[in-house]
């Protein structure tokens, strides 16, 4: 399948679809006709709805398991620290939800109001929102393409009563496809501030960040940052630090460094992650026992 090109003018433009470097692009028909064009209604329903959230920030990442999930779960509960601080955290990884076991709130349900779906509040600052919520079992699969993917980030963004929010946290998954297209396009006329970009230190997954970056850039994302994730794992015995993943291309800040983006930081590998995850999974299970 020939790939979208790199200097496409774009479906509202007056070349869409007749430009020299329409030619070959699978959508050229679709651009041509000017369908392409039509906005979706959405757009400004979400902006509308977003007058009440004051900063949206996505968590992104080229690569799968470099710990997004987890660092936006703990993004979320660093600024929830302040009471005075509302935080809305939005899992849109429609096929692979893990904040609703990360946060510990694995089998609760999302209520209906007149105003809209009601989050599921972990905290009464911070309010989580997936579509794990919405299946009758965590090993349910989500089997779904594209259309039905987007229309269920377009219900998360309009139909969700968030209330008034301070910093709303988008986790996505791995990529740069359906849903991230979906998010940035409902979200550009509310205003994103930006994108927080996830790597950890080997080539593996630098190859594909580096993609996530030039994706940021094609749509007009600001990226706010890179975080470099496992990187190193000081031994709580002897206290030595061990690269497990060792940076052979010169890790997160030589990339940075050659693409011009901030490095904001680094966050080492610790057992204990993965010990209160366990945790938080076991707690709800015992909860879920209690309730019913």
């Amino acid at each position: 399948m020939e790939e979208v090109p790199h200097d496409c003018p774009g479906a509202d433009s007056a070349q869409a679809g007749r430009g020299a470097s329409c030619h070959g692009c699978p959508n050229q028909r679709l651009c041509a006709s000017g369908a392409g064009a039509t906005p979706d209604p959405a757009i400004e329903e979400i902006k509308e709805k977003m007058k009440t959230v004051k900063h949206k920030i996505l968590v992104l990442s080229g690569k799968g398991g470099v710990g997004k999930s987890t660092f936006s779960a703990h993004l979320a509960h660093g600024l929830a620290e302040d009471e005075n601080t509302q935080i809305a955290l939005l899992d849109i990884d429609i096929c692979g939800p893990s904040i609703p076991k990360i946060m510990g709130l694995e089998g609760e349900q999302v209520h209906q109001s007149g105003s809209g779906w009601s989050p599921v509040y972990l905290e009464d600052n911070l309010g989580v929102m997936s579509v794990g919520f919405l299946l009758s079992s965590p090993d349910d699969a989500v089997i779904w393409r594209g259309p039905k993917k987007n229309g269920m980030i377009k219900q998360f963004l309009r139909d969700v009563d968030w209330g008034d929010v301070d910093y709303l946290i988008v986790d996505t998954p791995p990529g740069t496809s359906d849903e991230h297209l979906s998010v940035v396009q409902y979200l550009a006329a509310a205003h994103i501030d930006g994108a927080v970009i996830i790597t950890t230190p080997q080539e593996v997954s630098l190859q594909d960040v580096r993609k996530e970056i030039n994706f940021c850039h094609k749509v007009k994302l600001p990226i706010i940052g890179v975080v470099e994730n496992m990187s190193g794992f000081i031994c709580p015995k002897c206290k030595k630090e061990s690269q497990i993943f060792p940076p052979t291309t010169g890790g997160a800040e030589l990339m940075c460094q050659d693409l011009e983006v901030p490095l904001l930081g680094r966050v080492p590998l610790d057992p204990l992650i993965g010990i209160q995850e366990f945790c938080n999974l076991h707690q709800s299970k015992e909860e879920n026992l209690i309730s019913s």
